[in-house]
């Protein structure tokens, strides 16, 4: 009995029906998960940080003053949704449906990725207009260095979507391309776990500790 082809990486893969590519990306994106890991390292110095200076407030605004659950709640919606139309075109690319549907997907993505940004900087805003400025207290300055670096990876993640769309479009699906969307998905989706563990310790622990 033949055995299946083993990767050296876990997640995502093109699969059988797309064995040469499946191969040809298999360093890469073991390549691609150590970057990641090495980018957790990072966020996770940087939940460190908020965690050991969330009662920092100098008399300034707190959580309860500044924070609003309701557009937390939408971003987080339109965050994971976002996750599910990147499995879509994973799924369309990794089972050989015509190559829009991946296209159509990527856009749909980069959609709700733009709409993520744009209410997240409008709580940006609504905060600085309360006084709740990265110089105003240690609190602050933590959650301004946590919470906006993710958002900048959002804003990286839709520029590669544009990139990628276009790559496509023009050059159709080879090796390289479909090893670039492997690795974009794999990016998406760990900007979906760093926001889970935002809303639970920066947003909901915040609120709770203050």
């Amino acid at each position: 009995m033949k055995r299946a082809p083993t990767h050296s990486y876990p997640g995502l893969n093109l699969g059988r029906r797309h064995a040469s590519a499946d191969q040809a990306a298999e360093v890469v994106t073991f390549g691609f998960w150590v970057f990641l890991m090495s980018d957790l390292v990072y966020f996770g110095l940087m939940f460190a940080i908020y965690i050991t200076m969330i009662d920092a407030q100098a008399g300034g605004p707190g959580p309860h003053e500044l924070f609003d659950l309701y557009s937390i709640f939408a971003q987080t919606l339109i965050l994971l949704t976002s996750s599910l139309t990147v499995g879509l075109a994973m799924l369309a690319l990794k089972y050989n449906l015509p190559r829009w549907r991946i296209v159509f997907w990527f856009c749909v993505t980069l959609v709700l990725g733009l709409c993520f940004l744009v209410l997240e900087i409008r709580d940006f805003m609504a905060m600085a207009e309360q006084g709740g400025i990265p110089q105003r207290s240690g609190f602050l300055s933590a959650f301004y260095g946590l919470v906006p670096l993710h958002g900048l990876h959002v804003a990286a993640g839709c520029v590669w979507l544009i990139v990628l769309g276009i790559q496509l479009r023009m050059f159709g699906l080879t090796d390289l391309l479909m090893s670039r969307v492997v690795r974009l998905a794999l990016f998406w989706h760990f900007l979906d776990l760093i926001w889970i563990g935002i809303i639970t310790i920066v947003y909901f622990g915040g609120l709770t500790y203050g």
